[in-house]
């Protein structure tokens, strides 16, 4: 097993050194952020954490001042919500820069099961089975990269639990180089998850 303690510390290093390289970038995407939307730069939400224990993530805000607080994938057209900015950092990941905050502090790792909405019981539920509850969540992951909003939840959950049994140094360094590859190409981002795809796919008929 992937020792936690140097998982621990190679978080901490790489999070530390990403909040320092990208402190002017993050600081200049906040002005523009604000510029293009009056409010914070910064969003907050309770997500599910190690041993089912909630934190407080931060991400950019990509969605306009008094968008309703509730999750994505229960609106029935988060476009209209989304700003110009916004659309930019969610295509392109940027939206989750601040996120290396979390992993810096603990909540999270660099790599592992994203952490879940406390309304998603259902993941939780099918991630527990597979003992994905049980690691920190991540920047990024194995579903992440083998196909992110495309995945039903129960093909997250099982990706998740084959995270856990196949975590170690070198599979989490194929993971962020495939992370990296994934979002420079944009793939499996969905407005919406799953639920707009299946929209989408009744609205053609299929």
């Amino acid at each position: 097993m992937y020792d936690r303690f140097f998982k621990r510390w190679i978080d901490v290093v790489l999070s530390g050194l990403g909040l320092v390289v990208l402190a002017i970038p993050m600081g200049i995407l906040a002005v523009i952020i604000k510029l293009d939307d009056p409010g914070t730069a910064i969003f907050r939400q309770q997500r599910m954490g190690l041993h089912g224990t909630s934190f407080r993530l931060y991400k950019f805000r990509s969605m306009k001042a008094g968008t309703p607080d509730v999750p994505t994938h229960l609106m029935q057209d988060p476009q209209r919500y989304i700003t110009r900015v916004g659309r930019f950092i969610r295509r392109t990941s940027l939206d989750e820069l601040p996120q290396l905050w979390n992993v810096f502090k603990g909540d999270m790792s660099m790599v592992g099961p994203r952490p879940a909405l406390p309304g998603q019981e259902d993941l939780l539920g099918q991630r527990e089975q597979y003992g994905a509850n049980d690691v920190r969540p991540g920047l990024t992951g194995w579903a992440q990269i083998n196909g992110r909003d495309r995945l039903e939840n129960p093909e997250k959950a099982r990706l998740d639990g084959e995270y856990v049994k196949k975590q170690s140094f070198g599979f989490d360094a194929m993971c962020l180089l495939k992370t990296i590859a994934s979002v420079l190409k944009s793939e499996g981002v969905i407005e919406g998850g799953t639920g707009a795809l299946h929209r989408q796919q009744d609205a053609n008929g299929r």
